[in-house]
């Protein structure tokens, strides 16, 4: 346990012929995803140099002139590839814009049949044409984080009592993404503005959420410590008699562990047994100070139903959650509330053919 009470997962136990290290695991994630929506992770290898590495590409990369990095952003896929440009994208909820600076890619291979059917969130990816490093690290810490995510869902499925895959096969050939994002710096009349972050208050949208440690950085550009107790994650845990708003915790990991978080597609599929996380990325009380970090998406297949599993359904649950969506369909949706698709996306949901008809009739 951290000082917060929340569970660190032994990788080594999920995959542990042992019956006592995978109950270990188990009551991990049940309190961790259970309760805070969160988990930390260590026995990862997720190696530290090479997430350096690519951290100093990346941070090149944001140096560059904007109207350069512009070349690299796709507004046509709804920055879900490339480069998404500062105060792009807003929280549902708040509705303000982030703070941020991010750069997309699709690290796993995806299911071309659903790319035609939804080419934004299943786009190519895009790449600087003079950074091979850039492109290979970020795409091997991204397969990484995925492999460790599949582990998860596999301890997920064991904790729930539920098929050993049964998490992990729904996810083969989604749009799977990894982000690098880059927290820009807040000048002395943003900081400590509670209407000003680097990240709103929120939850995912997809099924979990992997976040490999982030970096900061002093107003020189050199990287330091973290410069005060209020810069970084905060997350809403489960509402509670005592506390009916749930309670804001700091995520800070235990030396040498990585973060999972619960997507709002994994509370839909348990019937709320795990709990999406509201979270939200706090700036230092200091100016001038930046961040990096790193976040790997793992959704469903687009073509997945989106509603409580059997276990789950009570009928509270049925009402909670209804109606089932495709998780393609939630995802388009999503990317409407967040301001990245435009409004008219939805326009694409159900028969659009009805001009066939309209041109019969008009040629009688």
């Amino acid at each position: 346990m951290s000082e917060m009470n929340i569970p660190v997962v032994d990788l080594h136990d999920l995959s542990s012929p042992h019956g006592a290290a995978q109950r270990r695991a188990a009551e991990a994630l049940t309190l961790g995803f259970g309760h805070y929506g969160l988990v930390y992770i260590k026995n990862h290898d997720i190696d530290p140099a090479e997430l350096d590495t690519f951290y100093d590409a990346f941070l090149e990369f944001t140096g560059r002139d904007t109207a350069e990095k512009e070349t690299l952003s796709r507004p046509d896929i709804w920055f879900q590839r490339g480069w998404t440009p500062p105060n792009t994208e807003k929280a549902v909820v708040a509705g303000e814009p982030d703070f941020k600076e991010c750069y997309f890619a699709a690290p796993e291979p995806m299911d071309s049949v659903a790319a035609m059917q939804y080419p934004q969130v299943y786009a190519d990816n895009i790449w600087p044409n003079d950074s091979e490093s850039f492109r290979e690290n970020y795409l091997d810490i991204g397969h990484q984080l995925h492999e460790i995510g599949l582990a998860l869902l596999r301890g997920c499925a064991r904790a729930l009592g539920l098929e050993p895959y049964r998490f992990e096969a729904a996810v083969y050939g989604g749009p799977h993404v990894t982000r690098a994002l880059r927290y820009i710096p807040l000048d002395e009349t943003q900081v400590n503005r509670d209407d000003i972050l680097w990240g709103e208050e929120h939850t995912d949208f997809n099924l979990l959420t992997l976040l490999p440690g982030g970096r900061f950085f002093d107003p020189s550009g050199a990287r330091c410590p973290k410069p005060d107790a209020r810069g970084g994650l905060y997350l809403r845990t489960r509402s509670t008699p005592e506390y009916p708003n749930g309670q804001m915790v700091q995520g800070t990991p235990p030396e040498g562990c990585i973060v999972s978080q619960v997507g709002q597609q994994l509370e839909i599929l348990t019937g709320g047994t795990y709990l999406a996380t509201p979270h939200v990325i706090k700036a230092p009380s200091l100016p001038g100070y930046s961040r990096t970090s790193m976040a790997h998406f793992i959704h469903l297949h687009a073509h997945q139903t989106l509603f409580p599993l059997e276990p789950f359904r009570t009928p509270q649950n049925i009402e909670a959650y209804s109606p089932p969506v495709l998780a393609g369909t939630y995802g388009l949706k999503t990317l409407v509330d967040i301001g990245l698709a435009p409004a008219d996306t939805l326009n694409q949901l159900g028969y659009r053919h009805y001009d066939r008809l309209a041109s019969i009739r008009a040629s009688e």
